[in-house]
């Protein structure tokens, strides 16, 4: 069933289940059904939820001017997890979803009864003011050139997957990024390039699992090291041969990792 969390922007959701609320966070080029495995699998025993992030899906566009901020996502997860009536969350975020994950931790953490991050990574503090901008350009060059999300999509799935998915995982994960608006796509890549605010880690109380595709190129294994070293108590496990999207390529093995982490 497709709920929709009024206020500003409209938030659409897929929602299953009855039980603790668990939500899930797609990545940039993703959308709610990016979890379709994850909210049948967990349907007999929570309330499981996956969101279109604002801009995405048949959620509203942000409606201010620039790219948002990590506190308006933050914001829009509040509004979801008290809209269904809940103290706290089981928070699944993977990659851009993961990213908000932690900001909305760090930011409400009596509202997070655990987070599970997947394939994300710290942001961009380490890059100079100029690679920030000659990343976002690299992207902003073909869209502005009249190339569509459709053209892009194929290669850019190919280098989103591990070398065992199959031509099936290839055409979901192009159809995902080809649904996205071009403006809203770069809005999002602006803002995780441009906003880093993890400076609150070490303060996260939370049981935390950090999970990695094991060839996953995006955000490898070493990535997921350093997010589980700076959470107090953090597990990290790898997903072998899976890529950046492990939940999808991986369903099987990633609702196992589920099962033994969350406290359901």
């Amino acid at each position: 069933m497709t709920e929709f969390i009024p206020g500003s922007p409209r938030i659409a959701c897929d929602v299953v289940g009855e039980g603790p609320l668990v939500v899930f966070l797609h990545g940039i080029g993703g959308n709610r059904s990016n979890w379709t495995e994850q909210l049948a699998h967990l349907a007999p025993r929570a309330r499981a939820v996956a969101w279109d992030a604002r801009g995405y899906g048949e959620s509203d566009d942000d409606p201010r001017e620039g790219p948002p901020e990590f506190a308006d996502f933050s914001a829009d997860l509040l509004r979801l997890v008290e809209h269904f009536g809940a103290e706290r969350a089981h928070v699944v975020g993977l990659s851009m979803g993961g990213r908000i994950a932690m900001d909305f931790a760090v930011r409400h953490p009596g509202r997070v009864a655990s987070l599970v991050l997947a394939d994300t990574h710290l942001g961009f503090g380490n890059f100079s003011e100029e690679a920030r901008a000659a990343f976002i350009r690299l992207r902003e060059e073909p869209l502005r050139a009249g190339r569509t999300m459709r053209d892009l999509a194929p290669a850019v799935a190919t280098t989103l997957m591990g070398d065992d998915a199959g031509p099936e995982i290839h055409k979901r994960l192009v159809d995902s990024i080809a649904a996205i608006k071009p403006d809203n796509y770069l809005r999002s890549i602006a803002c995780m390039v441009n906003s880093d605010r993890f400076d609150g880690l070490e303060q996260i109380t939370a049981p935390t699992l950090v999970l990695a595709g094991g060839a996953d190129r995006l955000t490898p294994l070493e990535m997921a090291y350093q997010i589980a070293d700076r959470i107090p108590g953090a597990r990290c496990m790898q997903i072998h041969r899976a890529g950046h999207l492990s939940n999808v390529e991986a369903p099987v093995a990633f609702n196992m990792l589920l099962d033994a982490f969350l406290p359901l």
